[in-house]
């Protein structure tokens, strides 16, 4: 279907992008992508697949918003401390691209309802700030065969990665076991999950406009900062030889 002229004049930059164009763009507005967490990297996560033109964000946040959150948590603002960041989120996406639609799930995902909230969704965009919930994440769409973006952040750097089951490594090669939990919290400047959660949304883009391909070798690309030295790197990260997404690719 041709693009409306509303739709050619607030998409007009992306447009113009070689390998993204109208057909991108067209790809975009159909396309279903959870946002899974509503934090530091879900934020800025959000708020550019908004712009982009994806049309339908799932919103997924059991928490509310706090007045520590809003050094990074760019979707929230001073006067939504208290309110639930499912809705703060949709307030501040709507103002932004008022054609998007979106899902509101005010739930903790857990291995009980993983599979059948990611089912709905075209790709999955992994903005947690736990490993048991990027365990749960990683697990539901192997099963499910989802592709879906992971990050984590902290301090000063982070790292992040894309996964599509059975094509590609998964989160459990690079962090076979779940660490243990943090005893305290733990800190982190904004702009670190800000560029996490950008790169994030530009993986999904990537995918979403057809540009991604997987690597013969099935490795996936570890994107890494470390902010104390602006060094940034990209690594391919093999499967793991006894990781349960080789059985997912022994399948495919």
């Amino acid at each position: 279907m041709a693009l409306s002229d509303n739709q050619s004049a607030r998409y007009a930059r992306n447009l113009l992008v070689p390998g993204f164009g109208e057909a991108g763009q067209e790809r975009c507005l159909y396309a279903r992508v959870l946002i899974a967490g509503l934090g530091g990297l879900g934020s800025p996560a959000a708020y550019y697949l908004a712009a982009a033109g994806v049309g339908t964000l799932g919103l997924l946040d059991f928490d509310v918003v706090d007045v520590s959150n809003l050094q990074r948590q760019i979707l929230h603002t001073t006067d939504r401390i208290g309110t639930s960041k499912v809705d703060s989120a949709a307030l501040s996406l709507s103002a932004l691209n008022p054609d998007l639609r979106m899902e509101r799930i005010y739930e903790r995902l857990t291995a009980g309802n993983a599979k059948d909230i990611l089912s709905r969704y075209d790709l999955v965009v992994e903005a947690s700030d736990n490993f048991a919930a990027k365990y749960i994440v990683n697990d539901a769409c192997l099963a499910l065969r989802k592709p879906f973006t992971t990050a984590g952040v902290t301090e000063w750097g982070g790292q992040m990665m894309f996964v599509y089951p059975g094509l590609t490594a998964c989160l459990r090669c690079a962090v076979p076991e779940e660490p243990p939990a943090p005893s305290a919290p733990f800190g982190i400047l904004g702009a670190v999950p800000g560029i996490f959660g950008g790169i994030e949304a530009l993986e999904a883009l990537r995918y979403l406009a057809g540009q991604w391909a997987p690597r013969p070798d099935g490795a996936a690309l570890l994107h890494t900062l470390d902010g104390t030295a602006m060094r940034f790197r990209t690594m391919p990260l093999p499967p793991r030889a006894q990781c349960p997404c080789r059985s997912v690719m022994n399948r495919t």
